[in-house]
Parts: C-alpha cells; structure tokens; sequence
C-alpha cells in the first residue's frame, strides 16, 4: 500500500470512528464496513473533503445462512490523483438485515448511482430512499420475486409465466 494510501486510511479511521465497524486491508485494498446510520455523511465526506469523484460501482451480496446479517451493499469509489500513486480506490460495506433491506441512496453525491441502485433493488429488494426514480430496470414491474437473491428457486417459472401472460393480454387488448 503507498504511503498516500496508509495516510488517508489513517485520516479517515480517525475522523470517522464513530461510523466505521471494522475496517479490511488486504493486498493494497481497503474495505470500510460502515454503520448503517452513518452512511450518508460519510459519503459526503468522501466526495466533498477527500475527492472521491467516481463511483466504479454498486451491487449487493446474499449470505443466506452463511453470514449475519444476511445482506451487504458494496460500494467501490476512486479517487483521481496528479500522478498514479495518488490513485486511491476503496470499497464500502453497509451490512442490512433482513428486516429492514432500506439504505439512504447516493444519487445525490454520484448521479452514476441512479441506474445502479436500481439494478440493486430489482435484483435484491433492497430499496435506496431518496432515489429519484426507484423502479425496476431488469424485470417487469408486476414481478413479485428478486433474482440474485440466494433463495430464489430457478426452477419455479409460476411468477415470469404470470408476468409474460399479463404482458400478453396487454399487448393484444
């Protein structure tokens, strides 16, 4: 990890104690599990005080039985530097259990999260508040199920043979 990185690792676990669960290093990457809450500010921050302009990317992960709390939103974010070793990118974790599958969406700070969300929900359920247009962007709307879940049986047709029925009826009346 460079000496850029470790510094600004070190900056935020100390302005951010408070909202960080834990905190990974591994082969010069660097995953925040943030509380929940918390998440918010701390993205503000990272876009307005530390310049992490770019959201790479957006997904969620299904532990089923495996971890506690079932579900995990995953953020990746970079920073741009002057030159290649001021380059930091950095991974979020905000685990959701599976009670409340709700997080505050980011739109706001990265409008490259708008579609992103979206695909998380219509794949996962989780619901971003605050998105300006949460709505599926994969799967009709009247489907009942969520595809990436660990839980979602393969096998059962019943819900996309109803949902291509209506469209059917639909499209012909």
């Amino acid at each position: 990890m460079s000496p850029d990185t470790e510094t600004f690792i070190n900056s935020l676990e100390s302005r951010f104690e408070y909202s960080i669960n834990k905190l990974e290093k591994l082969r010069d990457e660097v995953t925040f599990y943030i509380k929940k809450d918390k998440f918010l500010p701390f993205c503000k921050s990272l876009y307005r005080d530390f310049g992490f302009t770019y959201l790479v990317d957006v997904t969620a992960v299904d532990y089923l039985r495996y971890k506690t709390p079932r579900y995990e939103v995953v953020y990746v974010l970079h920073r741009f530097g002057d030159d290649y070793g001021q380059n930091i990118r950095i991974r979020i974790k905000v685990e959701l259990k599976d009670n409340d599958l709700n997080i505050a969406s980011v739109t706001a700070i990265w409008s490259g999260a708008n579609w992103l969300e979206r695909e998380v929900y219509d794949m996962f359920g989780i619901k971003f508040t605050g998105h300006p247009d949460l709505r599926r962007i994969l799967m009709p709307e009247d489907y009942p199920l969520y595809p990436l879940r660990k839980d979602f049986d393969v096998r059962d047709r019943k819900a996309s043979k109803e949902c291509f029925e209506n469209e059917m009826e639909k499209g012909l009346g």
